[in-house]
Formats: structure tokens, C-alpha cells, sequence
């Protein structure tokens, strides 16, 4: 049964850190292009960042750029997100999603596999 585990979620103050993880079970997540999206209280879904499958390019949103990390762990079969200097404009519900045969997008639509998602919370 395939499957994607997105966790690492918690509580941290402003400018902290949080690393979540987005594990694959019963497909390797090498050959799927990886997003990862959130949903803040009251707030639309939005895709924040994506790592492609085969040449591992990626691409982030403004809000997020240069404070989150996406990163690739083929021996785990695991994706990471990094994210630094967290804000509590940050605080939402973090799910990872995974497509194949698809690059280089933040249409959720496109993607086959999601995960449960994990709760960020920025606060002091």
C-alpha cells in the first residue's frame, strides 16, 4: 500500500527552527516530484515550495524564500523541509504532496499522494 507520512510538526517561538520530514512507504519518492502546502486558520490552502523528481530543482514562494530548505534523502526515502526563522504568520497545518510525471508545479490537482498533515505552531 503506498504511503506518505508527513510529521515534525510542534509549538516554537518566533525565530526558531522546525525540520519536518515526508517519508515514503511502498514507492520511492526519487521518482515523484515532492510540494509541500499549508492552511492557516481562516486562510486558502497555498503551495509554498516544490523539489523536482529527476534534476532535484526547486522553487519557493516569496513569504517563504530564503528561510526554508527543501532537501532530498534517497536512503531514507524521505524529503525534508528546513524551515528557519519561523514567524507566527507561519502557524498552519504543513502537508506534503507527492505527482508523478509532473515538474515544476503548486497545483495541488496535480498531485496523487498526500500526506495527513503536521501543525506548526509560531508563538511566544
Amino acid at each position: 500500500q503506498l504511503q506518505l507520512v508527513d510529521s515534525g510538526g510542534g509549538l516554537v517561538q518566533p525565530g526558531g527552527s522546525l525540520r519536518l520530514s515526508c517519508a515514503g512507504s511502498g514507492f520511492s519518492l526519487t521518482y515523484y516530484t515532492i510540494a509541500w502546502f499549508r492552511q492557516a486558520p481562516g486562510k486558502e490552502r497555498e503551495g509554498i515550495v516544490f523539489i523536482n523528481s529527476g534534476d532535484d530543482t526547486t522553487y519557493y514562494v516569496d513569504s517563504v524564500k530564503g528561510r526554508f530548505t527543501i532537501s532530498r534523502d534517497n536512503t531514507k526515502n524521505t524529503v525534508y523541509l528546513q524551515m528557519n526563522s519561523l514567524r507566527p504568520s507561519d502557524t498552519a497545518v504543513y502537508s506534503c504532496e507527492a505527482g508523478i510525471a509532473i515538474r515544476s508545479t503548486l497545483e495541488p490537482a496535480k498531485y496523487d499522494y498526500w500526506g495527513q498533515g503536521t501543525q506548526v505552531t509560531v508563538s511566544s
